[in-house]
């Protein structure tokens, strides 16, 4: 199979209220029938970024242009949707970088500037799950975390 990640076309339907701003994705998965992981070219503009969120799954990201961070948090509390965070690494994203994200670790990433920032996501589906799943949460991305989205 071959496939253009920057060809128009199968851009996949996602909810807005995962993000702070413009976002869209292009699936790559599906183009390319792959099993055991779910791939996504995501393009995030004006200083947009994912809302808080894990996976039950690993993740990488593979910056492909732009410039980006990826920032993990800590939950403070045992409540399921408000409880409260903590900052514990910012990492700055650049073209060509690819950065790994443990299963059910707290994080949002997306563009630092004004110009559009992409990355690949490559999700992987955990042997005993049937699919990846991700939380979404609505926080101050400084110390709570107010629910589920």
């Amino acid at each position: 199979m071959k496939s253009n990640i920057y060809a128009p076309g199968n851009r996949r339907t996602i909810n807005p209220n995962w993000f702070t701003g413009p976002v869209h994705m292009k699936d790559i998965s599906s183009t390319i029938q792959s099993k055991g992981h779910d791939m996504y070219h995501v393009y995030f503009k004006n200083k947009a970024k994912t809302k808080l969120h894990q996976h039950n799954g690993n993740q990488v990201l593979i910056v492909t242009s732009g410039n980006g961070s990826l920032e993990f948090f800590k939950k403070i509390g045992n409540k399921k949707s408000n409880f409260g965070i903590k900052k514990t690494s910012t990492t700055k994203l650049v073209s060509g970088d690819i950065a790994y994200i443990p299963k059910n670790t707290l994080h949002t990433h997306g563009s630092t500037s004004r110009k559009t920032f992409s990355h690949i996501a490559i999700n992987i589906i955990p042997n005993k799950a049937n699919k990846y799943q991700t939380i979404w949460y609505d926080s101050d991305f400084a110390s709570h975390a107010f629910g589920i989205v």
